[in-house]
């Protein structure tokens, strides 16, 4: 089935992905207001927005309003992003009109209680004490944090001087000042009709305004070695590097030799740097394609006394196989294809999966695509074509974070 591109008439953009094999019908609306669109001096007002938008709209407090969400069986979650907040809800696609404006009303007239305000910044604080436990995941967001500029280099969990210190006033001022139709997209995937959704959401929307412009984007980034003391037995091991946007016509390229490096137990990571020498508990890769930015980051667990040797032979991978000698291998190329296209199959059982994809795909590259369009983009990909990608892929300035009792070497 096409995807339904349109605009509604506050200006906001539709996407609608019709699904007739099933029932069910999910909602993911972006809207401004996540990290990016942060203050500075205020890190963690999209924390603290995404939380107080589930704490009731104009007409129903918090309680009210989840009991009519379920009531009609539906779900609703609000995360805070990088570019966007996303409200997000699923349902029986014979409950859209009911849903609707109960979803929408999340966001056009949140209720911003005072006394919502402090259990909203207490979980928040919460959210941010508990990297203290979560040594892998602090490596990551600093990696991030010093690979990326200014403000994608965003956690989403702000800081303790900034959530201590935004107000009630500042959170609806900041709210309303922030809204743009223009800026968010509302994306559906299921049991719909594109044309009577697009009525009902001009009808809610109608009134909906807002200029706020997109957040400036830094021109640099400090990247190179960082290293945080955490007097514990393991060593956590992040090194991140450039790689196309997903807007390039190498990113599919690029997906393929990660896979290839970190396609599971075959995959060559897991080969050389556990299996074959037993350096570490857990090893991985994974790449991701923004708009603006795209980047490989892998990740190593292992013990103070294989840390350096580990750091090496990580390092020394994700550089080969830009290598003659590292080349992708005819089985290697075959393997990455399949675990590529079942994902693709797994990924169109789900209404809500279709729902964050087309907007996804909207926002970076400015178009929808549809899974067969992705599915023959893969087959069209030939093993050459990667090997050739290989010989000019470059990863740019490399950002390695280490969290453990010591510092260590970076490789050269």
């Amino acid at each position: 089935m096409p995807i339904h591109v349109s605009k509604l008439r506050c200006g906001c953009t539709l996407l609608v992905e019709p699904m007739p094999s099933v029932r069910s019908l999910a909602f993911s609306w972006l809207v401004p207001g996540a990290s990016a669109d942060d203050p500075a001096n205020r890190l963690g007002r999209g924390a603290m927005w995404a939380e107080l938008l589930m704490r009731g709209t104009r007409s129903l407090d918090s309680r009210a309003h989840a009991d009519a969400v379920d009531r009609l069986g539906a779900s609703r979650i609000v995360d805070n992003g990088v570019y966007f907040l996303r409200l997000a809800s699923t349902m029986l696609g014979n409950r859209m009109r009911e849903v609707l404006p109960l979803f929408t009303e999340m966001a056009l007239a949140p209720r911003f209680d005072a006394d919502s305000i402090e259990p909203a910044r207490d979980l928040c604080l919460q959210a941010l004490a508990s990297l203290a436990d979560d040594p892998q995941e602090r490596a990551v967001l600093a990696a991030r944090e010093r690979h990326y500029p200014s403000p994608l280099n965003r956690s989403g969990h702000g800081d303790e001087p900034g959530l201590t210190s935004l107000t009630h006033d500042e959170l609806i001022r900041g709210w309303a000042a922030v809204q743009n139709p223009a800026r968010s997209i509302f994306c559906a995937a299921g049991a719909v009709d594109p044309l009577e959704l697009a009525a009902e959401l001009d009808e809610i929307l109608g009134d909906w305004t807002g200029a706020s412009p997109e957040p400036a984007i830094a021109q640099t980034s400090p990247r190179g070695y960082a290293h945080e003391v955490d007097e514990t037995n393991q060593v956590q091991i992040v090194l991140l590097h450039d790689a196309p946007n997903e807007a390039s016509p190498d990113a599919m390229l690029e997906k393929i030799v990660v896979s290839v490096l970190s396609g599971g137990m075959s995959g060559r990571l897991f080969s050389e740097v556990r299996e074959k020498r037993g350096l570490c508990y857990s090893v991985s890769a994974s790449y991701r394609g923004d708009r603006d930015t795209g980047g490989v980051i892998a990740y190593v667990g292992t013990s103070p006394d294989r840390a350096q040797q580990s750091l090496d032979v990580l390092s020394a991978e994700l550089h080969r196989i830009n290598t003659p000698e590292g080349r992708v291998t005819p089985e290697e190329f075959q393997r990455a294809v399949v675990g590529m296209k079942t994902s693709l199959v797994f990924s169109g059982e789900s209404t809500s999966a279709r729902a964050a994809a087309i907007g996804s795909d909207y926002f970076r590259l400015g178009r929808c695509r549809t899974l067969d369009e992705v599915a023959k983009a893969v087959d069209a990909i030939t093993l050459d074509q990667v090997n050739d990608y290989l010989a000019r892929r470059s990863v740019g300035r490399v950002t390695i974070q280490t969290v453990g009792p010591a510092a260590l070497q970076p490789p050269m």
